[in-house]
C-alpha cells in the first residue's frame, strides 16, 4: 500500500460518510488526511516503520490505527463495512461533478440509478428534470460533467504525476549503473495533468537499473522488461517508462522526448533550413550525415542558432520566435520565492498552529507567510466570526513581536457575497495585512453577473487578492462563467492581484491567463491554499504554471522583500476605480 492509494480508500470513505448523512466534520477529518497523503513527500510507509505516523498532520489515533490496518493486511474493515452499507455503484456516481451526496440518494431512491451509464441514460432522456430540486439545467450539468470525467481518464493532475516520478528518479539514481537521469515529457513541462511519466537515464549497465526498476514496491503490473526500455504500471493505474540512451545522445533525447510535439517540428523544420536534422539521437548535418551535437540540450539548440528555451514554454507558443528575436524571459525560479501568500491554520479549516506553519516556512527559507482563514460566512470551512478574527490579530500582532527575521501577515480569505460585498466589515478589514477575496458561493451566475460581481470586489479599498479566479477544480469542476479579460483590465485599473492557487487541483491562474496578467501588467500572488504545512511545498507547481505562463520576479508579489511587499498591500494604493 502506498501513499496514493491510502488517500483512495480514504477519499472513498468520505464519500460514503458524506452519502450516509454522517457528522460534517468527520467527513472533514477524512478529507484533510487525504490531501495529506496525496502531498506527503515520504513513503507512509516507512513513515509507520519508524513509528512517525501520529506526526503527520491531521492524523490522528484512530485514523493512524487505519491506517496501520492497511499496510499490515491491505485491507481496512471499516471501509469494507462502510461499502456493504450501501448499494453497489452508489458511491461512483460522486465522480461525476455536480453530482453531490444527497444527489446521489435522491437518484437513487426514486430512479434507481447506481451507475455512472444508467445515470448518462436518464440524463439524455430527460428523466431526471421532473425529480424535486432538479430541472433541465441539472441535467445538462450532469452530462457535461459525465463528459469531462471521461476526458480526465488515463490523465493524472500534475502534483500525483511529480510525486511519483520523483520517488523513483530517486532511488534509481541512488545506483552506482545510473550515470544521468531526468524525467521528460509533458511532466517536465509542468503541464497540469499528465499522460504517461517519461523518465531517461544514461548507464553502462542497464540491466541491474531496469531489473530494479520492475520490481520497485509500487508496480502493480509490468508490461515490458528490456535492457534499454521497461514500462511498468504503478499505483493510482499510472503508466511510467524508463529508457536508457546514450550519454553522447542524451541531450538530443531529453529535447525530443520532453516536446511537446508543435514545439519539435517547428524545431526540425528551422534546422531543416541551416542544412540539419534533429532527432532523439543528435544534431546532424543532412549532407553526409555528420553528427555535430547532442550530449547537451542547451547544445542542441545552439547548434541549430536557437538560444536555450526552458521546458515550460516548449508549446509553440511564440517561444521559438521570441528566442530569435532575444525576447525571451527570465522566468522566475522557485528559489526566487520570498512567502506564501494563502495558508489555512487551524483556527478554520487548516490542522496546524501559525506557530507551527511559521516554523515550517522558516525552515524552506521564506521571509513571511500571509495566514489567511475562511471569513465567517463560510461555515463549512470553520469561517471564523468576526470576534474570533479580532482575537486572531492580535494574536499574530504578539507573535510577530518575538519572531527575528521572519513576518507572519494577518491575512483572511473572504468570502465575496453574491452581490460582491465583502464578507467581513471594515473595522476587520483595516486591521489585515492582506485581504484575499474568493467566490465559494452561486458558481452558475451568468458571465455579466459573475463578472461584475468579482469587479466590485476589486473596487473595495480593502481588498488585495482575488483568490482562486475562476474556481475551477482540475478534472473535477470546471471554472465558472467569468470575462476574464474585464476581471485583468479592472485589476490593473484597481491596482488589486490576481492570485496564482499552486494546489495541484486547481493552479488557477492557469498559464494562458497568466500570461495574459502580464501582458496587461497585473501583478501575480502565489499562495499554496495549503492546509496543513506538509502542503506547503506544493509551491512548486504554482511556479511551474508561472513559468508556463511567462512570468518573471518581478511579475509575482512573493518576490517582493518585505518592505515592498507590504508597501503594495498598502489600501492608500489601491484605486477605487
Amino acid at each position: 500500500m502506498r501513499n496514493l492509494e491510502l488517500a483512495e480508500i480514504f477519499d472513498r470513505i468520505a464519500d460514503m460518510l458524506e452519502i450516509k448523512g454522517e457528522n460534517s466534520f468527520k467527513v472533514r477529518a477524512y478529507r484533510k488526511v487525504v490531501l495529506t497523503l496525496e502531498n506527503l513527500p515520504e513513503d507512509i510507509q516507512r513513515i509507520y516503520e519508524l513509528g512517525r505516523l501520529r506526526k503527520i498532520p491531521g492524523v490522528g489515533e484512530g485514523i493512524a490505527k487505519k491506517i496501520e490496518e492497511l499496510l499490515k493486511t491491505g485491507k481496512l474493515g471499516y471501509y469494507e463495512e462502510l461499502k456493504k452499507s450501501l448499494p453497489e455503484g452508489l458511491v461512483n456516481l460522486l465522480l461525476v461533478p455536480d453530482v453531490g451526496p444527497k444527489t446521489a440518494q435522491l437518484l437513487y431512491s426514486k430512479l434507481g440509478i447506481a451507475s455512472i451509464n444508467e445515470l448518462e441514460k436518464a440524463a439524455a432522456s430527460g428523466r431526471i428534470k421532473n425529480l424535486d430540486g432538479m430541472g433541465e439545467k441539472t441535467e445538462e450539468n450532469i452530462l457535461r460533467g459525465i463528459e469531462l470525467l471521461r476526458r480526465r481518464t488515463g490523465r493524472m493532475l500534475l502534483g500525483t504525476a511529480f510525486q511519483l516520478s520523483h520517488s523513483i528518479i530517486e532511488r534509481l539514481s541512488q545506483m552506482n549503473e545510473v550515470e544521468r537521469i531526468n524525467s521528460a515529457g509533458s511532466l517536465r513541462r509542468m503541464k497540469e495533468t499528465i499522460g504517461d511519466i517519461d523518465i531517461l537515464i544514461t548507464s553502462p549497465d542497464p540491466k541491474p537499473v531496469m531489473d530494479v526498476f520492475v520490481n520497485l514496491p509500487e508496480v502493480t503490473r509490468v508490461l515490458a522488461h528490456g535492457d534499454t526500455k521497461s514500462s511498468v504500471i504503478v499505483e493510482n493505474r499510472v503508466q511510467v517508462d524508463v529508457r536508457v540512451v546514450k550519454n553522447e545522445s542524451f541531450g538530443a533525447a531529453l529535447q525530443y522526448f520532453t516536446g511537446s510535439k508543435q514545439h519539435n517540428i517547428k524545431i526540425r523544420e528551422f534546422a531543416a533550413k541551416k542544412g540539419l536534422k534533429v532527432n532523439e539521437y543528435g544534431v546532424f548535418k543532412i549532407k553526409g550525415g555528420k553528427k555535430i551535437g547532442g550530449e547537451d540540450e542547451k547544445e542542441v539548440y545552439n547548434k541549430i542558432g536557437i538560444p536555450y528555451i526552458p521546458p515550460e514554454l516548449r508549446e509553440d507558443r511564440g517561444e521559438i520566435e521570441a528566442a530569435l528575436g532575444g525576447k525571451l524571459p527570465e522566468l522566475v525560479e522557485l528559489g526566487d520565492i520570498k512567502g506564501d501568500l494563502h495558508i489555512h491554520s487551524l483556527w478554520s479549516d487548516g490542522v496546524d498552529t501559525i506557530p507551527e506553519l511559521a516554523d515550517s516556512a522558516k525552515k524552506i527559507g521564506y521571509r513571511y507567510i500571509a495566514v489567511c482563514d475562511h471569513s465567517e460566512s463560510l461555515k463549512v470551512a470553520g469561517g471564523i466570526e468576526k470576534k474570533r478574527k479580532l482575537q486572531q490579530i492580535e494574536e499574530i500582532r504578539k507573535l510577530n513581536d518575538k519572531l527575528s527575521g521572519f513576518r507572519i501577515l494577518a491575512g483572511a480569505e473572504v468570502d465575496i457575497k453574491t452581490d460582491g460585498t465583502i464578507d467581513y466589515d471594515d473595522e476587520v478589514l483595516e486591521k489585515l495585512d492582506i485581504v484575499v477575496a474568493a467566490i465559494h458561493t452561486g458558481f452558475k451566475q451568468d458571465v455579466e453577473t459573475m463578472t461584475s460581481r468579482i469587479i466590485k470586489a476589486m473596487r473595495n479599498k480593502f481588498v488585495n487578492v482575488i483568490a482562486h479566479p475562476t474556481g475551477r477544480l482540475i478534472q473535477a469542476r470546471e471554472g465558472y462563467e467569468v470575462d476574464m479579460h474585464r476581471l485583468l483590465k479592472t485589476a490593473r485599473e484597481t491596482g488589486t492581484m490576481m492570485e496564482l492557487n499552486s494546489f495541484p487541483d486547481r493552479l488557477d491562474l492557469s498559464d494562458v491567463n497568466c500570461r495574459e496578467a502580464k501582458e496587461q501588467g497585473v501583478m501575480v500572488s502565489l499562495g499554496t491554499d495549503c492546509h496543513n504545512r506538509s502542503q506547503l511545498d506544493v509551491m512548486r507547481y504554482g511556479v511551474g504554471t508561472a513559468r508556463r505562463g511567462w512570468l518573471e520576479k518581478k511579475d509575482i508579489a512573493n518576490c517582493l522583500e518585505l518592505d515592498a511587499l507590504l508597501k503594495r498591500l498598502s489600501p492608500s494604493l489601491k484605486k477605487r476605480g
